[in-house]
């Protein structure tokens, strides 16, 4: 009976993500410019392997990871702030949570407004007497993906925020009490107590988060910086886009989306076993 009600869905999924994943394998080892086919084989995969470009991009992927812990940690010390009912508290609540019920595409706009050279950012720094240290953040690589990932970590703070004060609003606050009357203080009962109660939170939160970097930023990263400058910006997810679309390499772009499928399946896999751990 499971199994005849589960039907229709694997149905559904396969008809719609089963069978393109399997044609996205098959003109991976082709030459395929969106009409014509010519079939190559494996070796179109080593040839992607050798090409520096994609390298760089996958570094770029790499460092745009090192913003995931930050896109955590910032929401939960947010959230465990909130949680105290401090004065406002409802009102800020709605204000973190703003940035989720904004597109990436009105993101990317105000951001790429906030970084430029006669932004917002150079406009505080004048003002506060720093304008030695102005300068185009999108026109340099580094300093283009730094924007990048500090806006990320921006659009993330509403998510994660809501993520962690559902968690803590499952914590029995006896328990949090009898820390307080044991002579605990709020720092000590965080660590010991409300944290580790909070790990199956925190273990969602780090899977949606790596997911948005991986595959959520197309459209922030076109509307900011376009991929660039050079490939300076240009992620796994946008060099699909860039390759498929702008070059008409259709094949070499779903070669590069079956890299990226592998690679979110990797990461899947291991959240998953994350998950099921012991506590």
């Amino acid at each position: 009976m499971g199994f005849v009600l589960s039907l229709p869905a694997f149905t559904l999924v396969t008809l719609l993500l089963g069978i393109p994943i399997i044609q996205a394998g098959y003109y991976s080892m082709t030459d395929w410019d969106g009409l014509n086919t010519i079939w190559i084989g494996p070796s179109t995969y080593l040839r992607v392997f050798k090409n520096p470009i994609f390298w760089r991009v996958l570094e770029n992927n790499a460092l745009l990871m090192l913003a995931v812990p930050v896109a955590i940690l910032i929401p939960l010390g947010i959230a465990a702030i909130l949680h105290e009912r401090v004065y406002g508290w409802w009102l800020f609540r709605s204000i973190y949570f703003l940035p989720t019920a904004v597109s990436w595409v009105v993101i990317g706009m105000v951001a790429a407004r906030f970084f430029a050279r006669d932004g917002t950012l150079n406009q505080i720094l004048a003002a506060i007497g720093l304008g030695g240290i102005q300068t185009d953040f999108l026109s340099g690589e580094r300093t283009a993906l730094l924007a990048v990932g500090l806006t990320f970590i921006w659009s993330m703070i509403g998510t994660n925020t809501i993520i962690f004060l559902t968690g803590m609003a499952t914590i029995d606050p006896a328990l949090q009490e009898a820390a307080r009357v044991d002579g605990a203080g709020a720092l000590r009962i965080f660590r010991h107590i409300t944290f580790p109660l909070l790990k199956r939170f925190v273990q969602f939160s780090f899977i949606i988060t790596v997911i948005s970097a991986f595959t959520g930023l197309f459209s922030l990263i076109f509307v900011m910086t376009g991929g660039g400058p050079g490939y300076g910006t240009t992620t796994l997810e946008f060099f699909v886009y860039q390759t498929a679309f702008a070059q008409g390499a259709f094949g070499t772009g779903a070669l590069l989306g079956v890299i990226l499928l592998v690679i979110m399946v990797i990461i899947g896999l291991a959240q998953l076993k994350l998950l099921r751990s012991d506590d």
